[in-house]
């Protein structure tokens, strides 16, 4: 298997990790994919231009990081990352909603600060700073939820992620007056899989 990423993508990130946590490193090949460039040759293997990517063996691929973890799940070692749900216990998928909304609104500030500075949107820019702001007062009281302090799962991955990822895209460290998130960041810091897939520095 084949695993196209970029090492900016939080969203990579989260199934770069997921390889290293279920022991699958001599089962798939990461690839880093040149992406936003018209004429990159990753654009023949997937057409959407998105990572991660998942080449399958059988010439079948899976596009999006949870889909891609949830692959990883079932043919790996240890504990599944997606947690099951069912319709008397929705606290998994609404963390996991939770920490994805936070990601991606991370997602929308970072591409925004990156443009160049006449192209940027300073009210895109503010929207997006004062939500930040909102959803880490959120995490503040939901982070001692039992699926954020167990076992590693995905929604746990996911905010991780956006932490590392906001700091990387924007300079901001949503953690300081948050001390409950403060410690589980630090506790989470030592694992492995984290520590062997931190993003570079300020883009």
């Amino acid at each position: 298997m084949k695993l196209h990423v970029t090492l900016t993508s939080p969203y990579a990130r989260m199934t770069r990790a997921a390889i290293i946590e279920h022991d699958l490193q001599d089962q798939v090949e990461v690839l880093i994919a040149k992406t936003r460039q018209s004429d990159s040759p990753y654009y023949e293997i997937a057409p959407s231009g998105r990572v991660p990517f998942l080449e399958l063996d059988d010439s079948r691929s899976l596009e999006e990081s949870d889909i891609i973890c949830a692959y990883f799940d079932n043919i790996g070692k240890g504990p599944p990352l997606m947690r099951a749900m069912d319709l008397n216990n929705w606290e998994y998928g609404r963390l996991h909603a939770l920490a994805r909304t936070y990601i991606d609104g991370i997602g929308v500030w970072g591409r925004e600060v990156r443009r160049p500075e006449g192209e940027q949107s300073p009210g895109i820019v503010a929207h997006e700073r004062a939500r930040n702001v909102r959803l880490a007062n959120v995490w503040e009281r939901e982070i001692g939820h039992p699926l954020m302090q167990g076992e590693l799962n995905l929604a746990q991955l996911t905010l991780y992620c956006a932490f590392d990822s906001l700091i990387m895209y924007t300079g901001v460290e949503a953690t300081p007056e948050h001390p409950n998130l403060q410690a589980w960041r630090a506790r989470l810091s030592e694992r492995p899989s984290l520590m062997a897939t931190l993003p570079p520095a300020r883009t």
